[in-house]
């Protein structure tokens, strides 16, 4: 047992001395040496033998080789040079004779350089560019072109060159940004990123909406000029204005491409240009700004107050850009004068009137020579021009004109003027009439004044007498020409007509009747009283009569009976009798009852409600009258028949069955 166990233990040694020395590594820091630089290569043999190198096949050089200890050993190589490149292999020979290797290659190498390639580069828009990429570096260098992290490929318009240049035909702005030029050894995972800038510069351009900007001066006037530019870099602007221009009034936005001009003025007027510069080049544009002024018309004097017969001169002046033309014109339709927002409005030149009296001279006076009625009214001195219209007015008062057309109608103790003609005032309002009368046996007028708006009448004249009658216009000015005399006869005194009455334009609202009352003629004396009869339109029935004033214009019946026929006659009363009666008949109808909001009288409602009410209680007092033997009817039925009430028997007596079948409660069938 003790001689199995040693076997066992030896072959375990042996096997462990059999794998160190199979186990054979080289160590470094550096599998790639950058050329100059130093390296160091350790060989671990895992156990004890003689250890040499080789490099690609041949033994390596003493002074490069340095035993650590029996089973290691190290390779220096001091200084790299390219052709240190190659395969180094460590070789030991074990001390039980058994003998091993292992390899490493070592790669030697130039970095990438970019030498003076540039990083930046301008390029102006559509030019045919090339983009240098000058690589070095050992061994072989292979060069590839990015562009926001993708490489780039040739297309038409960019290309890559031999040389490792990239070319971009027709370069435009969105060619600029960063390209990437990258240089790697072949083979190897060593690599360098050169960045290259490119800007694409672009001659300045403006551009404007319109090159005529047309606005109307005032204080709440602002005009905005505008030009879009472009350019890379992005270019200045510049503005060039007017020399009568006020800066002071200028506004600008953030990059000068807009100009604000607040309360635009006609000094504003003029070529505004936009320069746009940048190190390229500049652009310019220019904008018109025509500024045009509201005509303005400023009269010398707005009103005036002229005698007939006298000569009127008043002055226009117009202003305005461009400069308007001037016209007068009178306001007036019929003679009669008419305000500027009339429909009615009636223009006439005055140069086609007025036969050489009215003129105009020096191309802005308003004359107008001996002056007349006719001509008072309103002018307008109007300013007209493509920038608009403005006009003032000008009032001329004189007397008023003589009435023409004039004729009277006299009555018992007047004469009423009527016009046919519309009266001439002169320019301003008639306030007052004059009213003039005498019989032919007087020499001097008698006259009254009376106001415009009274009636144009005389009055208190004699009865069956001949007047010549004459009235004048009189306005705040004075007075003007009284109209021709007329020869009147005034007529007798008598009673007053009857009363009007229009039976279609009664009213009647419950049992009152009311009807309009007119008195057309008085018959020569004021009336003092009306005097109403009426009474139902029956021969025994008694007539109920009621006084009213003069002055009453409608008649109230109350207390009238619902559909009846009445007669009613109505007298007008003055001084000298009654007139004939005015007769109507009229029925009162019956009163419409008040509906309510459903469109059904109250009354009627309430009635439908009572109904309903008594047929429910009938419904119910008869059920309860059949079902329980209470009730109403019951209580009715036991006084009057006593207990049994006829054709109540019910079945277990057994008399409310015919044929087998049971017959319902008050059935012929069933009453004996």
């Amino acid at each position: 047992m003790a001689e199995s166990m040693l076997i066992l233990r030896m072959c375990s040694i042996i096997l462990v001395l059999g794998f160190s020395e199979a186990k054979m590594e080289i160590i470094t820091s550096k599998p790639d040496v950058l050329l100059g630089e130093n390296a160091m290569l350790l060989c671990k043999a895992g156990g004890e033998g003689d250890i040499t190198w080789q490099k690609d096949g041949e033994d390596a050089e003493d002074d490069q080789v340095e035993k650590v200890d029996e089973t290691s050993s190290k390779l220096f190589i001091r200084n790299a040079k390219i052709e240190d490149a190659g395969r180094y292999t460590c070789l030991c020979e074990f001390d039980t004779g058994h003998r091993d290797y292992v390899s490493y290659a070592i790669f030697v190498y130039e970095p990438p350089s970019f030498g003076q390639t540039p990083t930046n580069h301008e390029f102006l828009e559509g030019q045919d560019v090339v983009i240098t990429c000058v690589v070095t570096g050992k061994p072989a260098v292979e060069v590839n072109w990015e562009r926001d992290h993708q490489k780039l490929h040739s297309d038409g318009r960019i290309t890559r060159l031999k040389d490792n240049s990239l070319q971009i035909n027709n370069i435009s702005r969105k060619d600029r940004g960063s390209y990437t030029c990258e240089a790697k050894i072949k083979d190897r995972p060593i690599f360098k990123k050169h960045v290259i800038s490119i800007f694409v510069n672009v001659p300045p351009t403006v551009k404007i909406h319109e090159e005529v900007k047309k606005v109307m001066a005032g204080p709440e006037t602002n005009v905005s000029l505008s030009c879009l530019v472009e350019g890379v870099p992005q270019p200045n602007i510049i503005w060039t204005i007017p020399d009568s221009s006020d800066e002071s009034r200028y506004k600008y936005n953030s990059d000068k491409s807009e100009l604000i001009i607040s309360s635009v003025v006609r000094s504003d007027y003029g070529e505004y240009i936009c320069t746009a510069k940048n190190k390229i080049a500049e652009s310019s544009a220019m904008i018109m700004l025509d500024v045009s002024e509201h005509p303005v018309a400023v009269l010398s004097q707005e009103k005036m107050k002229v005698e007939p017969g006298q000569t009127l001169s008043v002055s226009c002046n117009v202003s305005g850009h461009p400069m308007p033309a001037l016209q007068w014109v009178r306001k007036t339709n019929n003679d009669h004068l008419l305000t500027v927002s009339s429909c009615l409005v009636v223009f006439v030149w005055i140069q086609d009137t007025g036969g050489g009296r009215v003129r105009m001279e020096d191309g802005y006076v308003l004359v107008v020579d001996n002056v007349t009625s006719s001509d008072g009214g309103l002018y307008s001195c109007m300013a007209i021009s493509p920038a608009g219209n403005a006009s003032t007015d000008f009032s001329l008062q004189t007397w008023p004109g003589k009435a023409s057309q004039v004729s009277g109608t006299p009555g018992p103790t007047s004469v009423h003027f009527t016009l046919g003609a519309s009266l001439v005032d002169g320019g301003s309002p008639i306030t007052h009439f004059t009213l003039q009368w005498k019989t032919g046996r007087e020499n001097n007028w008698q006259e009254r004044v009376i106001q415009s708006t009274d009636p144009l009448v005389i009055t208190d004249l004699i009865p069956y007498t001949s007047y010549s009658v004459r009235f004048a216009p009189r306005n705040h000015l004075g007075q003007g020409g009284f109209s021709d005399e007329l020869t009147v006869r005034t007529q007798g005194i008598r009673e007053p007509d009857s009363p009007i009455l229009v039976a279609s334009e009664g009213r009647f609202e419950g049992n009152m009747f009311s009807i309009p009352l007119t008195q057309l003629d008085c018959g020569g004396s004021p009336i003092i009283h009306y005097i109403v009869r009426y009474r139902v339109n029956k021969m025994d029935e008694d007539w109920r009569v009621k006084d009213l004033p003069s002055n009453s214009t409608v008649i109230n019946l109350h207390d009238l009976q619902c559909k009846s026929d009445y007669h009613m006659e109505v007298l007008a009363v003055n001084s000298y009798g009654s007139s004939s009666p005015a007769k109507l008949n009229f029925n009162v109808p019956q009163p419409v009852a008040k509906m309510n909001k459903g469109g059904m009288a109250k009354g009627a409602v309430a009635s439908i409600v009572m109904l309903i009410f008594l047929v429910l209680l009938i419904a119910v007092d008869a059920t309860c009258c059949y079902t329980n033997r209470c009730g109403m009817l019951m209580f009715l039925a036991v006084k009057l028949f006593g207990q049994k009430v006829p054709g109540m028997k019910t079945v277990e007596e057994g008399d409310g069955t015919c044929n087998g079948k049971t017959s319902p409660i008050g059935d012929p069938a069933t009453e004996v």
